[in-house]
């Protein structure tokens, strides 16, 4: 496979995009054999991982997102654990806790005993349906790749990915995300249903005697070496004033957009722009790319930005979605 690429970069880098590109496609297909019609979001929740984020997975129940998520493990080579969030659900069920022992000789001491936390892939079932307090105890982990119980810092394993699963239709019980937990998910992934022929595939495919059986193709020392190297690709400077002029237009008070200005009452922060940086940097690598175009910034723009934005009352009460305002900020640089 051949890189497409107009700038010169050391042949080392070159070589390794290259191998990497080859070894997502072979991930994408064994995934795809899976995971079948779900091609979309199969691709933005690798181009989460390997930017380094977590996703959230939106969808009403049935849609294969917990199987998406233990495929996803097995393909790229991760240890997987599944936690399922329940409004009961306890800090402690997530990150772990310390117990107090006795030896023979009569000492005591504490001992930390590490929660499901503690593993390189983490589904958060319906993480909506658990407290905020509980909630919270992802954000470090989430965010710093490593928790502090009693006052003592415990380093989670490397690479660090949250994957969680939230059902849009049915809100009783549930807890709204707060925006500080939302805003550290690098992509919103909407997970539709399937067309007409897929789930005539899906009928045939699932029903049978036998079940599809996703392979092995990545490690997890190879996916870290990927992430790297997405760092190290070059973003063109159109590139980087697209994504300032998307994410700074999408906040009501800097935008240059009055449809901004009246209907959104609060927007995207700079972690926005950051996750934009390095999902298009993980596209174009992808795609067989060495660098992102702006197209790729337009098309990841509503993964990025969707679970970043707000409505005021107005705007929701008029029928207005954060959709179409995204299509607007699109519009404005495409």
């Amino acid at each position: 496979m051949s890189l497409q690429t107009d700038i010169n970069l050391p042949a080392n880098i070159e070589k390794a995009a290259e191998k990497a590109s080859d070894k997502l496609s072979q991930a994408k297909t064994e995934i795809g054999n899976v995971i079948l019609g779900q091609d979309n979001v199969v691709e933005l929740s690798i181009g989460a991982m390997l930017s380094g984020g977590h996703a959230l997975l939106v969808g009403v129940p049935g849609l294969a997102k917990t199987l998406l998520v233990e495929t996803l493990g097995t393909v790229l080579g991760l240890n997987e654990k599944r936690v399922q969030f329940t409004p009961d659900l306890m800090p402690a069920d997530i990150i772990g806790s310390e117990v107090l022992e006795e030896t023979a000789k009569g000492k005591r001491s504490f001992r930390f005993i590490p929660g499901p936390v503690f593993c390189q892939l983490l589904m958060a079932d319906e993480i909506n349906r658990a407290s905020p307090r509980t909630q919270s105890a992802l954000l470090q982990a989430m965010q710093e790749r490593f928790v502090t119980v009693a006052g003592q810092r415990h380093d989670l394993p490397a690479p660090f990915h949250v994957l969680a699963t939230q059902n849009p239709i049915e809100q009783e019980g549930t807890y709204p995300l707060p925006e500080a937990q939302l805003d550290r998910f690098l992509f919103q992934i909407d997970v539709g249903f399937p067309d007409l022929g897929t789930e005539r595939d899906i009928l045939i495919a699932t029903t049978g005697a036998k079940d599809a059986v996703a392979k092995k193709v990545l490690t997890a020392k190879q996916l870290m070496d990927m992430q790297k190297l997405v760092r190290q690709l070059p973003v063109g400077e159109k590139v980087v004033e697209a994504i300032l002029s998307l994410v700074r237009n999408a906040r009501p008070d800097q935008s240059a957009l009055s449809d901004v200005k009246e209907t959104v009452a609060w927007g995207p922060g700079p972690r926005a722009g950051q996750a934009l940086m390095l999902a298009t940097r993980a596209k174009a690598l992808m795609d067989g790319r060495l660098s992102p175009s702006i197209d790729d910034v337009l098309e990841l723009a509503a993964p990025v930005l969707q679970h970043r934005m707000a409505l005021t009352f107005a705007a929701r009460a008029d029928g207005r979605t954060i959709s179409q305002t995204i299509a607007k900020l699109k519009e404005s640089i495409a």
